[in-house]
């Protein structure tokens, strides 16, 4: 796949350079942050970190390069690498994509593209943009970022001003479909790794999507729906089973139903303020299928919502708190089977390049966030969790 999409880039690049005389008609374009975060905890340590002895252990540098052959194309690219505990320690692709927009109406993007879902999944990788050093983990977690900002595949989008009804406001449409991947150490995985079960090439799924934004009559106010049919998630595992000479390793197939993932969203936005909320529910019945009587399937069914708002204090100073709650249905009683979290957080921004965060967290339940071997004397019900970053951006 990285193949396909290298040769599709080269051929567009090659047809822009057959077209263009210079580096300035291809309206090339440079840009990228770095970021540096320290995390403290009490209780349990946090994202596979030793967090509660205070960690470093988060560090992010991103390059986004674009150009534009001809007026309606435009060619992009962000490689990232991403320090985060044990999830991640190396280079990965955000998206690679080719994006031809004929007009307002339509457009469409191929290659590894951003999945439109949600009100932030297609900003979640850029943390210059927003005040939060976490967005609201029960729906964008960062243990799992990878797998869900993009796929293989394509996107149409485009706005319908609803022109006979101009009170009515505008709609925003976009529809995509394509192939997803999940890295044996992502976040999502890791409690069946440290249950035992192995995932050496990680997960694969197919999905299709689409997404309707209204921006609303009401100045500022937008109101959104997304869903995603996902179509199959499968992939290889292995585990070691008792025998008579001790333990064997058994290979097998981890498998996934067919679901739909449906979200909702609204965002209102008035000169400094913002405020927004957005809900989610994910169930899914998925099995660990081993040679010998089939597997029965087991039920996954969380409800994730948040609400958050942010205040522009001045031209440097931002403030803003979020509540954010997931919570397993059908779960064992007791602090796994959720998650509550109240954030505060602030953002000054020294000049145009250099930005500061500090991000306070009040945390109830373990249904997030943890790791259960770098917390081997059990989970706590609580947690308070103390982010600081400074990030550069150019």
């Amino acid at each position: 796949m990285y193949r396909l999409l290298l040769a599709v880039f080269l051929v567009c690049a090659t047809a822009g350079s057959a077209c263009a005389q210079s580096l300035e008609d291809l309206n090339v374009q440079f840009h990228g942050f770095a970021t540096q975060g320290f995390l403290y905890s009490t209780n349990n340590n946090v994202f596979a970190t030793n967090s509660s002895n205070g960690s470093p252990d988060w560090t992010e540098a991103v390059i986004n390069l674009s150009l534009q052959p001809i007026p309606n194309l435009r060619i992009s690219i962000q490689p990232r690498y991403e320090l985060l505990g044990n999830y991640s320690n190396g280079f990965s692709l955000d998206y690679a994509q080719a994006d031809y927009k004929a007009n307002d109406r339509f457009g469409v993007r191929f290659g590894k593209v951003k999945i439109p879902t949600g009100l932030y999944n297609e900003i979640q990788d850029v943390d210059p943009g927003y005040i939060w050093s976490l967005l609201p983990q029960s729906i964008y977690p960062i243990t799992s970022r990878n797998g869900q900002l993009s796929q293989y595949g394509g996107v149409v989008y485009g706005t319908l001003s609803l022109e006979d009804h101009p009170k009515l406001g505008k709609l925003e449409y976009r529809a995509w479909g394509g192939e997803i991947g999940l890295s044996s150490s992502d976040g999502y995985l890791l409690p069946y790794v440290e249950n035992g079960i192995n995932l050496p090439n990680g997960l694969t799924r197919t999905e299709a999507g689409a997404a309707l934004h209204w921006r609303t009559p009401l100045h500022g106010l937008m109101i959104g729906v997304s869903e995603v049919k996902n179509f199959t998630i499968t992939g290889a595992i292995s585990t070691l089973f008792p025998s008579g000479s001790g333990v064997v390793p058994v290979n097998g197939e981890f498998v996934a139903q067919p679901y739909f993932q449906p979200d909702y969203f609204a965002q209102f936005v008035r000169g400094k303020f913002m405020i927004a909320t957005e809900y989610t529910r994910l169930a899914v019945q998925y099995k660990f299928q081993f040679p010998g009587p089939a597997a029965p399937y087991a039920q996954a069914d969380e409800r994730s919502v948040f609400g958050m708002a942010s205040y522009k204090i001045s031209e440097k100073f931002a403030a803003g708190l979020y509540y954010s709650q997931q919570f397993s249905r059908g779960a064992a009683p007791g602090p796994a089977g959720y998650s509550k979290d109240w954030a505060l957080a602030a953002r000054y921004d020294f000049n145009q390049y250099l930005y500061a965060k500090a991000e306070e967290h009040f945390i109830d339940g373990t249904g997030e966030f943890y790791e259960d071997g770098l917390n081997p004397n059990g989970l706590k019900g609580t947690t308070r969790l103390t982010i600081l970053k400074v990030g550069v951006s150019f």
